[in-house]
């Protein structure tokens, strides 16, 4: 299976300001978060991983809370949660077959109850979000593939 490490400017394990590693990164294995650390512990763990470089803050992707955004189709409405860095919604916000079917289709999560804030955690599902200081979202990973990428 192919590793990806994911580096950022700044690695945060929680959104709550703990556990912050400047020059951090994720090591992704399939689905799964292999490793975090620095960007150097991981590259030299793992040679021969594909290394994506994003600007900004790196941390555990968001729950998307309420209904989705507005858009002439569901695959279109999933895709505006995932430029927001959400990798998962509550179940009363996809009721509808085709927008479940979009959001299954594209690794988000549907939640029947709600969740504890997200962490990164080795062996954890790797749902991943990076941001610009500015609050822009850069990147979405859902269950560790890339659903978004700025360009």
């Amino acid at each position: 299976m192919a590793l990806t490490i994911h580096v950022a400017d700044e690695l945060r394990l929680t959104w709550d300001g703990t556990g912050a590693v400047p020059g951090g990164a994720v090591a992704v294995e399939g689905d799964r978060v292999a490793a975090t650390g620095s960007s150097a512990e991981l590259r030299e763990r793992f040679p021969a991983a594909r290394v994506r470089r994003w600007p900004g803050v790196l941390g555990p992707g968001l729950v998307h809370e309420g209904v989705l955004p507005g858009a002439p189709t569901p695959r279109e409405r999933v895709h505006a949660v995932l430029t927001r860095g959400a990798v998962a919604v509550p179940a009363e916000s996809v009721t509808e077959p085709g927008l479940r079917a979009a959001a299954e289709r594209n690794g988000l999560l549907v939640l029947a109850a709600a969740r504890p804030p997200a962490t990164i955690v080795a062996g954890g599902r790797a749902d991943l979000a990076v941001f610009t200081e500015d609050g822009s979202c850069v990147a979405t990973v859902c269950g560790g593939r890339l659903v978004h990428r700025r360009r």
